[in-house]
């Protein structure tokens, strides 16, 4: 019997798991895929990597409260758990002198949301802090507690901290039915049945199918697709700051932000999925990002796209995050319809559960918990110094195995080995940014293979044919 089961490895899972470690607590988190961040909704795998203020979200919500909260949360996170975080600043642009107005009433939402920090920036504020920015802009929001950040390795970083203070995980474990017991829950999968006293659904875009399950108040989530250009290092000065448009008639337009990494990335547009999880690109969405980001920049570096990618949010009907226990399902917790905007929330959303969930089982603290995280060292990062040093320490850091991204087979074998480690090409990627330049992993996916079959003891065939390289950075005409 568990305690807590939590049905999602993305970062609203992994970000819960982390925060009940801190007690006495039997939890386990269930995950129908192979691997930590891997499913299709884009809070964990595919959005835009940023961290929100919170003044374009309507006060008196969920999203305004967990997002302003959320934010300043992550100074403290992000050192306990040594992802990387910086804070860029964000900028909404107005390029009309008519709707100056709609700049100031953004920044008092901004401010009744308690958003530190706002101000408005005239035409020549807003280009001596963004140069490249187009000369047709009148005025600007700054935002400084805007932010940049890596989804990827952040939700690992949870969950490599929640698995090391004693929460387990299971893979390729799909929830099939949720049946209720007076005093617990039975989760049926198709190994084994779990019983658990309190059930957190972090499902994603299926999170609506597991509340449906056990609560008559059904709940529906609506699925939305956006595309992104991602652009190699050469475009990754193009701005500092995250950059938004003023929302029009015709919609909010698309952002420029860098990524905390040191590329640039330019989307998304918005589109319904129509209750298809399908992620390839075509070319008129991407033509349409790069059309809406003329009026943002004065040149869009085009011929500097590495990458096309998707992902998919998941919203309410309500427009509004759904969190806490259903109302008549005593114990049964959903955290749900948590689009991209979900990820400047994550650790307030997980503070907020974690006292839910100690209000109703009154654990002991883990006298053992250990807060803090420490990532392997990346090369890239280093100093020359730092770098001879790691090299003569540890050989294999010397072995350049991903040119493009300067990642070496010491990075592969740490991925690989780390707590909940990679078993898939997939997994070396999200973990060490290998196979993201720009040949795309042609020249080292054939090395990786061979590393990783070697360190898991499998044969070369089993790591092609298992592996889902292609569901990041695909691109396809329709």
């Amino acid at each position: 019997m568990y305690d807590v089961c939590i049905i999602g490895a993305g970062i609203i899972g992994c970000s819960i798991a982390r925060e009940l470690s801190k007690y006495n607590l039997n939890i386990c988190v269930l995950e129908k895929e192979s691997d930590i961040s891997v499913g299709t909704l884009g809070i964990s795998k595919a959005n835009s990597a940023i961290i929100h203020s919170g003044f374009d979200v309507e006060p008196g919500t969920l999203k305004s409260k967990f997002i302003v909260e959320g934010n300043y949360m992550f100074d403290k996170l992000s050192k306990e758990l040594d992802f990387p975080f910086r804070r860029n600043g964000s900028l909404v642009l107005c390029f009309n002198t008519n709707k100056i107005p709609m700049l100031n009433l953004l920044k008092e939402q901004g401010d009744e949301n308690s958003v530190p920090g706002l101000m408005i920036l005239d035409k020549d504020q807003v280009l001596e802090m963004e140069p490249s920015l187009s000369h047709n802009v009148v005025a600007g929001l700054y935002a400084p507690t805007g932010s940049i950040v890596c989804p990827f390795e952040m939700t690992i970083a949870y969950a490599e901290n929640a698995y090391t203070n004693g929460v387990q995980f299971k893979f390729n474990t799909e929830v099939l039915d949720i049946e209720k017991k007076p005093h617990y829950f039975v989760i049926k999968t198709e190994q084994y049945d779990i019983d658990t006293k309190i059930v957190i659904n972090a499902a994603g875009l299926f999170s609506d199918i597991l509340n449906n399950m056990v609560s008559n108040n059904k709940i529906s989530i609506v699925t939305k697709k956006g595309d992104y250009c991602l652009f190699d290092k050469a475009a990754g000065k193009t701005v500092r700051s995250t950059i938004f448009q003023l929302p029009t008639e015709l919609g909010k337009g698309v952002l420029v932000t860098p990524t905390i990494n040191g590329n640039l990335i330019i989307g998304p547009n918005a589109s319904d999925s129509n209750g298809e999880f399908a992620l390839n690109n075509t070319f008129e969405s991407i033509d349409e990002i790069l059309l809406k980001a003329k009026t943002t920049l004065n040149n869009v570096p085009s011929s500097h796209v590495v990458s096309l990618f998707s992902g998919l949010r998941a919203h309410s009907t309500t427009d509004d995050f759904i969190i806490g226990e259903s109302e008549d399902v005593k114990n049964f917790i959903n955290a749900a319809a948590i689009g991209s905007s979900g990820l400047s929330s994550t650790p307030a959303i997980a503070s907020y559960i974690e006292d839910l969930v100690v209000s109703k089982l009154n654990p002991k603290k883990n006298k053992n918990y250990n807060p803090i995280r420490k990532a392997f060292p990346k090369l890239k990062n280093l100093t020359d110094e730092q770098k001879q040093t790691l090299t003569k320490e540890d050989p294999a850091y010397a072995k350049i195995i991903c040119k493009c991204e300067n990642v070496t087979e010491g990075e592969i074998l740490h991925s690989i080995h780390r707590p909940l480690g990679a078993t898939t090409i997939e997994g070396i990627l999200r973990r060490t940014g290998a196979g993201m330049g720009r040949c795309k992993s042609c020249y080292c996916n054939p090395k990786l293979v061979k590393i990783l079959a070697r360190e898991l003891n499998v044969s070369e065939e089993e790591i092609i044919n298992s592996d889902d390289i292609l569901s990041l950075g695909t691109f396809s005409s329709n």
